[in-house]
């Protein structure tokens, strides 16, 4: 089991309604890795289950990681009343993250809150990816990818770039890869692995799903597998710690 530990707020920022940008102070931010994420703890401690916050930037120079969050209920509302100089618990790194395949033509797909944990990873890929992103209406941290790679924007109501999908938006840019690199809600995950399936491309998929512990121990985040799991002996992977990242045909969506 790893230690809690206690980090410090440098910065937060809102980046779009309930949206926002946590900057901590931490001893682990060189140990992680693009996919990887922290359970936050409350301040509160009729909260006792942490939040689990994909990392967005880790600075392992500087001590410095970047967390951005959507407020969903009850504890992130907290965390998005923190201030510059308070401290929160943390565990941090967990799961697994990316396996970076640096000879393979690659592709980024975010969607939604699952677009913040593809901008380390865009940062170490250093190939110059495309890179999709999937919004509602209001897009965030479009800016800071611009550095990485070519942005390709898909929106439900059409707002900005492709109205549609991330899959429409791929298909009207007509946009190939050998790999791709995936966050997002489970439909568009889906939508991703069958587009890949028909054109033999490489997937990485990190999951979203709802966690307890945050190490694996209460299954309480699994995902069904083609194979039996050898911990629970059924037919599912543990998300926070076999994943979040799964190669697709791992995993059953």
């Amino acid at each position: 089991m790893m230690k809690k530990e206690k980090a410090t707020i440098l910065k937060q920022d809102v980046l779009a309604e309930g949206v926002y940008s946590l900057t901590l102070s931490t001893r682990s931010a060189s140990k992680v890795k693009p996919g990887q994420f922290v359970s936050v703890y409350c301040n509160d401690e009729s909260r006792i289950l942490p939040r689990p916050i994909s990392v967005c930037e880790a600075d392992g120079d500087i001590d410095m990681i970047r967390l951005v969050y959507r407020v969903v209920g009850g504890g992130t509302e907290e965390l998005s009343r923190l201030h510059v100089g308070d401290s929160v618990d943390i565990v941090c790194p967990l799961g697994n993250g990316f396996t970076i395949r640096p000879n393979k033509k690659a592709m980024l797909i975010g969607g939604g809150i699952g677009i913040p944990p593809l901008l380390q990873l865009a940062e170490e890929i250093n190939a110059k990816p495309n890179i999709v992103l999937g919004f509602r209406s209001e897009t965030f941290l479009v800016d800071d990818f611009e550095d990485y790679g070519s942005i390709y924007i898909a929106t439900e109501d059409g707002s900005v770039g492709t109205k549609g999908t991330v899959i429409d938006a791929i298909k009207e840019n007509s946009l190939d890869c050998e790999i791709i690199y995936a966050c997002g809600p489970t439909p568009m995950l889906k939508a991703i692995k069958e587009f890949a399936e028909g054109k033999n491309i490489e997937v990485q998929l990190s999951l979203e799903e709802r966690m307890a512990c945050g190490v694996g121990a209460c299954l309480g985040c699994v995902v069904k597998t083609p194979i039996k799991d050898i911990h629970s002996n059924v037919n599912n992977k543990r998300v926070c710690k076999d994943g979040p990242v799964f190669d697709a045909k791992e995993i059953i969506l």
